[in-house]
This record gives C-alpha cells, sequence and structure tokens, in this order.
C-alpha cells in the first residue's frame, strides 16, 4: 500500500524526531482504512449514479419505519453520514424521483421527505452490494477480531459523544 505508515514513522524518526516521539500509528492506519472504505463507497454508489450523500439519504429513510418518510430535521438527525446542503441534495433525488417531498400534515410550512418504490428498488440493490464489498475489506480478519474491532471503536466513541 502506498505510504506505508512504518515508512512514515521511521522518515518521521529521522527528519522530525520530536514529532515521531507522539505519532500514533494506529490512529494512522484508522485513517487509511477509513479513506480505503470512503473511496471503496464512493465508487460503487457511483456505479449507481448516486452520491454519498445521496446514497446516505436513501439508506437512513429506508431503514426509518414504513412508509419511509422523515421530515428533513429528522432525516438529517438520524443520517450516518452528514450532509451539508441536504436541500441540494433532496432536490437531485426529488429530480430523479427516488424521493417524494409530500406536504406535513403536522406542520404545513414544511415537507417531508418520502422514499418512492424506485428510491426503495435502488437503494435495496445497492446495500448488498455495499455489504459485500465490506466483507471483502474486512475478510483478513477473523469474526472474533472483527468484534474485537468494533468493540475498541465503540469504546472510543463512547469516551467522545459530546464531540
Amino acid at each position: 500500500m502506498a505510504n506505508d505508515i512504518t515508512d512514515i514513522v521511521k522518515m518521521m524518526e529521522i527528519n522530525w524526531p520530536e514529532c515521531a516521539d507522539t505519532v500514533s500509528p494506529a490512529l494512522l492506519r484508522l485513517l487509511q482504512v477509513s479513506n480505503l472504505c470512503s473511496q471503496q463507497m464512493e465508487t460503487l454508489v457511483g456505479s449507481h449514479e448516486l452520491q454519498r450523500a445521496e446514497f446516505g439519504v436513501l439508506a437512513t429513510l429506508r431503514r426509518s419505519a414504513m412508509p419511509y418518510c422523515l421530515s428533513p430535521t429528522a432525516l438529517y438527525q438520524a443520517m450516518i453520514f452528514s450532509s451539508g446542503g441536504l436541500t441540494k441534495v433532496l432536490n437531485r433525488l426529488s429530480q430523479s424521483e427516488l424521493i417524494a417531498r409530500i406536504d406535513n400534515p403536522e406542520d404545513k410550512r414544511s415537507k417531508l421527505v418520502l422514499l418512492t418504490s424506485k428510491g426503495k428498488q435502488l437503494i435495496e440493490t445497492v446495500m448488498p452490494e455495499l455489504h459485500q464489498q465490506e466483507r471483502n475489506t474486512f475478510s483478513v480478519l477473523s469474526a472474533d477480531e472483527l468484534q474485537q474491532l468494533d468493540a475498541l471503536m465503540q469504546r472510543v466513541l463512547a469516551g467522545h459523544k459530546d464531540a
């Protein structure tokens, strides 16, 4: 892999020793894995003519209760990936007929976001492909190692809930 972390740390030790003392190889590797997964995901969703934020909206709607409908605020809060410019994303999805904007019976000033049957079909096609891709990426780890990795990441996140 390009930019091997061991080489990076060695170069720091030689050229920037005061920084090498505090660098975290584990964090650098975590960032590389995150970038790898992000690139793979973007390639996959792009092959379905979606952007990452659009995928996030469709996935969030699909995992909500039937009829897969949320307010824009609830949608934004439930998304795993934050999406700046949510209105633009919703407009693109609406133009593609993957979502519909419908009147909110509880607030006439706002519109709800509804996953259309076309959007549901697309996200139900993409998600299994994404999960298979993730399984392939992490196939170098045993089931126990994956559980351990998950537990460690949960601990890190739990220690920074307010961040």
